[in-house]
């Protein structure tokens, strides 16, 4: 609570100092309540255990600022659930963090500079996104150097990771010790297509040389969208290769993906979408030490593969992979977007009864999500959902707890985003 009071003085000095000779400086809040009903998310019920409700919050504050060939936004945020600390209490139990503060310099017109926290967003977010579905968000502290012109764009992108301003080397293993990456992305008529190169160094002890070491692990593909009068889609094919970190060694990884997702416009309030997601796993009988099950890594996981958040949000990394049939039927007109999502899960390697030793079928279970947005005017949405997981005995295998015990997720949203002030000199 203190360092919010202290914010409170800061910024306000901070905006009159730079309006005093800003070109253009704005200033912008989010407000966003969320209400949840968990029984049965990321994982079955368990018996014994009683479904759980919160309502969790986001308020962020964000600057920008822009002088001529200068850039540069400040974001601030305060992450909490309802009750996590007595309204009547002196201190804090979050505190204000910092999710974005950047500068940007253009160099000319095609070429542009960002340092600092920053959120990483490309393409479909598959791979890396901002995770805006998180109350806190993802972004990096990185250094990005854009290369744009027409319908041509190359990003480079570098970061460098570490505890403290140290004296010598220590572990590290909060996030990636570093970071390289090329995207690059042309845009045609009616396609788009993008290519990605990232390279993820983890560091590890090496307890025999005695010494810090840093596993590297590439991530390769393209990613293409197109878009035509009545039908649409995009497609993703993804491998990784190169090393990962694992306690005091490092072990080689091959790994892939596929996916592709098919549109059709019935009729200006209403389409379709067909898509499959292929994630490759590993077998749970595969002794071999080699690293098969591809990690979207940083991409925006809520997003894919149901909303009830099952694999890869937090999880199932490193495990049997996954297959995902999925269909989208959307309602979007006025201020109402609504939209139907079915998804049939399968393992893309084998799963046994550890107690039998028996193969176990493939197919997971059955998520079907319902979800509706509202738009009551441009600073103010509601959003809400309900999705049910008919989970099988392998799923149950695989992850525990008990298929017939519900296993369903409700949720409201808010989100206030008004733009409190815009001064142009």
């Amino acid at each position: 609570m203190k360092l919010y009071k202290k914010m409170l003085v800061v910024v306000p000095f901070v905006i009159t100092t730079l309006s005093s000779f800003a070109q253009e400086l704005e200033a912008n809040l989010q407000i966003r309540p969320r209400f949840e009903y968990r029984n049965g998310f990321k994982e079955l019920m368990k018996d014994g255990l009683y479904p759980t409700s919160f309502v969790s919050q986001r308020s962020r504050m964000n600057f920008f600022y822009k002088q001529e060939k200068i850039k540069a936004n400040l974001s601030f945020q305060n992450i909490r659930v309802w009750g996590d600390v007595a309204t009547t209490s002196t201190l804090d139990k979050n505190g204000v963090a910092l999710f974005e503060s950047w500068i940007s310099y253009d160099f000319n017109t095609n070429w542009t500079a960002k340092f600092g926290r920053q959120v990483l967003s490309y393409d479909n977010q598959r791979i890396m996104g901002g995770i805006d579905w998180l109350q806190q968000g993802q972004s990096h502290d990185a250094v990005l150097v854009t290369n744009k012109k027409n319908n041509y764009q190359m990003d480079f992108g570098a970061a460098l990771n570490n505890n403290n301003e140290a004296l010598y080397e220590s572990a590290y293993v909060t996030n990636y010790k570093n970071m390289q990456f090329i995207w690059f992305n042309q845009k045609f008529s009616k396609l788009s297509l993008s290519f990605l190169a990232l390279n993820n160094g983890y560091q590890y002890e090496n307890l025999t040389e005695n010494k810090f070491q840093v596993a590297y692990l590439q991530t390769l593909g393209t990613y293409g969208k197109w878009d035509t009068s009545k039908f649409y889609g995009d497609f993703g094919l993804y491998a990784q290769t190169g090393e990962a970190a694992v306690t005091n060694d490092k072990v080689d990884v091959g790994a892939y993906y596929a996916g592709f997702n098919l549109g059709y416009k019935f009729t200006v309030p209403f389409k379709a979408e067909l898509g499959f997601e292929y994630l490759s796993g590993k077998d749970q009988n595969d002794t071999n030490t080699k690293v098969k099950s591809f990690s979207p890594l940083f991409g925006t996981n809520h997003g894919f593969n149901g909303l009830m958040d099952y694999f890869y949000v937090g999880n199932h990394k490193n495990s049997v992979g996954l297959q995902d049939l999925y269909t989208k039927f959307i309602y979007d007109k006025n201020k109402w977007q609504v939209t139907l999502s079915p998804h049939l899960f399968y393992s893309a390697a084998s799963v046994y009864n550890m107690t039998t030793l028996e193969e176990q079928d493939s197919y997971l279970g059955t998520e079907i999500d319902l979800t509706a947005t509202y738009k009551l005017d441009k600073n103010f949405v509601i959003t809400g959902g309900v999705s049910k997981m008919f989970a099988s005995n392998t799923m149950e295998i695989l992850k525990g707890g008990n298929n017939s015990n519900g296993n369903n997720w409700a949720w409201v949203m808010i989100s206030f985003n008004p733009q409190l002030f815009t001064y142009k000199k």
